[in-house]
């Protein structure tokens, strides 16, 4: 019996990895389409605002925030002729009092927004690709001096405007939505707004990538220093109703495993299977120190989001005034974009979008049997709620491994693994008749 299942379990493995190195011709395709040339030219227009700060302008025709809302619309306007009607565009706004911290006058705080709609009436999942609008110099209360903003977050934004472009055309049975927040250097306001909204309403996002400085790391790199680098930042436990799940967590061992770390793992396995060069590193943080993203007001709703930037940064070229010292300059301009390096980075987001966006949804009521002592698992599951699904990966590494080191495939709903539940940490994906799969879910207990 032990001899048969695990020749069982050989033969699963093996028939696995024919099937992990197949690349979905569409994805592949649409990753081919992402242009150096389209993403500079975005960035060169953001520029030529003089200032995105939040609290600049809203009726210059040229200058300041309204001046580039108005242009990124009108960008998702275009690209909509091309959804059949399926895409929806849009600004959210409202009006900001003054609050005594970053925000001193009456304001119009607005988010332009494009909705592509998936082609499954019944499938209510939205994934969302965002970067932040608004740009500052040193003085973050300062609107009116110039504030270029070409890698934050002229890049995050050329890469959301070149999403659009491209996934336009494509026919997802899920939505995806394109989001350019404001605010982001006063406090969060814009990702805020639509955090609050989205819960209200009920919306029913799956993933949100944010993407925060993704354009200029190979100015920055040391010499050497190999592959290009993308780092995806992601929190361990959700500050979402933790204390009501923290026994179990504690009980588990998942203290890496939220939804965000799951994410991240997708980030990395996806990116780098359908994009060459690129070296995504996954840092168990959800950001950086003294920092903030437009991911947080969505994470601490209990939204599964994460943080798409930079490996290296270089202090010199954000939040700086545009000047010269000693011969050196300051400020975050054009000059020190590395297109190339944006090009690969929206290419990631594009696969991974797009390989979310076809899959079927999670598997449902994904159980571990703990019931009795052995040295196998037992583990079981239902089918997704929408999708179809030729099978299922049930998913396994070492508790010390950072990421899923093994994959078997399944066409039923239960398997037992010769893997001690005791060793090993699990989770289980959709798969879709063209090799899609959902987010991972790593099982409850059954006792």
């Amino acid at each position: 019996m032990i001899r048969t299942a695990v020749l069982l379990l050989f033969l699963l493995s093996t028939c696995l990895d024919a099937q992990n190195t197949d690349l979905d011709p569409e994805i592949s395709g649409l990753v081919k389409m992402v242009s150096s040339d389209s993403l500079k030219s975005h960035v060169v227009k953001l520029v030529s605002f003089e200032t995105r700060h939040t609290m600049s302008s809203i009726t210059d025709p040229v200058k300041g925030i309204g001046a580039a809302r108005n242009w990124v619309l009108s960008k998702f306007r275009t690209y909509a002729a091309n959804s059949g009607g399926r895409m929806e565009v849009f600004l959210q706004n409202r009006e900001l009092q003054p609050d005594g911290k970053r925000i001193k006058r009456i304001t119009n705080l607005g988010n332009p927004v494009a909705l592509l709609k998936g082609t499954d009436p019944l499938d209510k999942r939205i994934f969302i690709i965002s970067a932040h609008l608004d740009s500052r110099a040193s003085d973050v209360m300062d609107a009116k001096i110039a504030a270029p903003g070409a890698n934050d977050d002229g890049s995050g934004v050329a890469a959301v405007i070149e999403s659009a472009r491209i996934l336009s055309i494509s026919r997802f049975p899920t939505s995806v939505l394109f989001v350019a927040f404001s605010g982001e250097e006063q406090g969060l306001l814009g990702a805020q707004m639509m955090a609050d909204k989205a819960v209200a309403e009920k919306w029913q996002i799956e993933a949100l990538l944010n993407n925060d400085m993704i354009g200029n790391n190979s100015f920055d790199a040391p010499e050497n220093s190999g592959v290009p680098k993308l780092r995806v930042f992601s929190e361990g436990l959700s500050a979402y109703e933790t204390d009501k799940s923290a026994a179990g967590i504690r009980g588990l061992g998942l203290e890496n495993d939220g939804d965000a770390r799951q994410l991240a793992r997708y980030i990395k396995e996806t990116g780098e299977k359908y994009v060459n060069d690129i070296d995504i590193k996954l840092i168990y943080r959800n950001d950086r120190f003294l920092r903030g993203g437009d991911h947080t007001p969505f994470v601490n709703h209990g939204i599964t989001a994460v943080r798409l930037t930079d490996y290296y940064e270089n202090y010199d070229h954000q939040h700086q005034d545009v000047r010269s010292e000693g011969g050196k300059k300051f400020g975050d301009l054009i000059e020190f974009m590395d297109f190339g390096y944006l090009q690969t980075n929206t290419a990631v987001n594009i696969a991974v979008l797009a390989n979310l966006a076809k899959a079927p949804s999670k598997p449902e009521n994904v159980f571990m049997d703990v019931k009795e002592l052995t040295n196998t698992t037992k583990l079981t599951w239902q089918r997704p709620a929408s999708g179809k699904v030729k099978g299922y990966y049930v998913l396994i590494r070492e508790t010390d491994s950072p990421v899923w080191t093994q994959k078997i495939f399944i066409k039923e709903t239960s398997a037992t693994l010769l893997f001690s539940k005791d060793n090993f940490l699990f989770a289980v994906q959709s798969v879709s008749e063209s090799g899609n799969v959902s987010l991972p879910v790593i099982p409850k207990v059954s006792r």
